[in-house]
């Protein structure tokens, strides 16, 4: 069974890597969108790891959009 996790806002945490987790979002827009953490950590892993937000928080957020690599 995979782990899921049910946001407001889309995000990338180093503690999900590697536990498969399913993340259903829903903007304040209205609109919805479901990923696999992985696969997403997996295309935009290079970007991350210079992100200064995720260097220093181990996490990326955006709470109004998909981020474009991954649409």
């Amino acid at each position: 069974m995979k782990n899921s996790i049910t946001s407001r806002r889309f995000v990338i945490r180093k503690s999900l890597i590697g536990k498969n987790t399913l993340i259903n979002v829903e903007f304040k827009n209205g609109k919805t969108f479901t990923y696999n953490h992985d696969k997403a950590w997996n295309v935009m892993k290079e970007k991350l790891e210079n992100m200064a937000c995720f260097i220093k928080y181990s996490s990326y957020t955006s709470s109004t959009s998909v981020p474009t690599i991954l649409r």
